[in-house]
């Protein structure tokens, strides 16, 4: 199931789980069926991130073009708040956010497109995180944006307790003007 969020491009993928009392499978991607619905991304490169604890925040993320990356990202273990905003200065959204939990639980996963900042607060300890990217990673394009940041103003559900020197340091969106047109 695919579900539209108030970010264009930007969508909640519910893949379907077929149970028994074995536990479960799930296809959680196809590109030829995903194409069928109008997604259409080459991924290249699969991530996995293991957060030991609680309250660890892993964003704003984004490389600039020509290396921009769409992600599609899900949750294998624990929870996280898992967060897209819109960085597409052309857009009618542009600086808006849109975030949801994401759980091995729920199994839903969030496609977040180029143009975008992502990032992702954990709320469990030792959560994993595999997430998608349509290009490989590119050091000298790759930034961050605060991730309280108070022109994008995120409501995260818990305090953040854990943060990365690289993220604590990363400018406001003031500072750091979009590369999206």
């Amino acid at each position: 199931m695919i579900e539209k969020t108030p970010l264009s491009g930007c969508l909640v993928i519910t893949p379907k789980r077929f149970g028994d009392d074995r536990g479960f499978f799930s296809e959680t991607w196809n590109r030829q069926a995903l194409q069928g619905l109008g997604v259409d991304i080459d991924f290249v490169q699969d991530n996995h991130s293991l957060s030991r604890q609680a309250g660890t925040l892993r964003g704003l993320h984004f490389q600039a073009p020509p290396r921009a990356q769409a992600k599609l990202v899900r949750v294998v273990r624990g929870s996280v708040f898992d967060v897209a905003v819109d960085y597409r200065k052309t857009s009618p959204t542009f600086g808006k956010w849109f975030g949801l939990v994401l759980s091995a639980e729920n199994g839903q996963q969030l496609l977040v497109p180029e143009g975008f900042l992502h990032g992702f607060l954990t709320l469990e300890p030792n959560t994993e995180v595999l997430y998608k990217c349509s290009d490989y990673y590119a050091p000298s394009h790759d930034h961050s944006v605060r991730y309280d940041d108070p022109d994008i103003a995120i409501d995260w559900p818990a305090p953040v307790t854990t943060l990365s020197d690289k993220d604590a340091a990363a400018p406001y969106s003031a500072n750091l003007p979009t590369p999206f047109d």
